[in-house]
């Protein structure tokens, strides 16, 4: 393992307590926007069409995370434990909103792919805490760690619960029950999330400078690597079941583009990312 790849462990983040409540509350309006989208009749369309979505779920919360871990039990040597619980925890976090955007621009399923975004989005709520402790679990069992790390499922499923099933049930809510507000105010609430993230970005950037810069290419490799097996990982699994081309384009793009933000709140949990985590 490279040396520099190897000190990664030994990294401390500078987030301050304040910080850590800006992106909480940053994320918490992210899904509450995302929510103004989502329709309940989207779900009648997953209930006529199950097919798709069911493929398209299983690549994103069952086939990603098993496939993660495989990936980082294989190649552990090249990467610390810390990395490897990271891309586990990204593998098991929902498809974020983008994915919506890119496969309109990528000429791919686009009412396919707002369904698995709504079903997703909700179903995460129970399959990212599910995921993350028994992959994670499993592997800190299997890894060069001095002790196996104890994940609190019920924490971290409360997180989740907080972060993203109470906003995006609210979102939904309120888009039902005041359709012409939701119509004025879900552009504005789009841009000041996208205002929002960015400036969490450039702060935890700024504070964080020497970190980004020495570690920047290994950073943006694993990055690279992960993503590339997550969209090969959909692309794949829509092929074995027969979809056509722009379905298999669509379950690529959802199964690829996870919501990271969601991850960095995870990450930043003491109870569920132990701190101490270094060799």
């Amino acid at each position: 393992m490279h040396e520099d790849l190897l000190l990664l462990d030994s990294i401390r983040l500078n987030f301050s307590q304040a910080g850590l409540h800006f992106m909480n509350i940053t994320i918490g309006f992210i899904m509450f926007g995302v929510a103004l989208d989502i329709r309940w009749d989207q779900f009648m369309d997953v209930l006529r069409n199950p097919r798709k979505v069911a493929i398209g779920l299983s690549a994103q919360f069952l086939l990603l995370p098993a496939v993660t871990f495989v990936a980082v039990w294989i190649f552990g040597k090249y990467i610390t434990p810390s990395v490897a619980f990271g891309m586990i925890l990204v593998a098991s976090c929902p498809g974020g909103n983008v994915s919506n955007f890119i496969s309109s621009v990528a000429k791919a399923n686009v009412a396919l792919s707002v369904s698995l975004t709504a079903a997703g989005t909700i179903l995460a709520v129970f399959m990212t805490p599910l995921n993350f402790a028994f992959w994670g679990k499993l592997y800190s069992t299997t890894s060069p760690l001095l002790r196996p790390i104890t994940i609190d499922a019920i924490d971290m499923f409360r997180t989740v619960v907080i972060l993203l099933g109470i906003p995006v049930f609210a979102g939904i809510i309120f888009s039902q029950k005041l359709p012409r507000l939701t119509q004025k105010i879900k552009k504005p609430i789009k841009i000041l999330s996208l205002i929002l993230f960015a400036a969490f970005v450039l702060l935890a950037f700024r504070n964080n400078y020497d970190y980004f810069i020495k570690y920047a290419k290994w950073i943006v490799l694993l990055v690279f690597v992960h993503n590339a097996m997550a969209l090969f990982t959909g692309y794949f699994t829509a092929s074995a079941f027969g979809l056509n081309r722009i379905d298999r384009r669509t379950i690529s793009i959802e199964t690829g583009i996870q919501n990271s933000g969601l991850g960095l709140v995870l990450l930043f949990n003491p109870k569920i990312f132990p701190p101490d985590l270094n060799m």
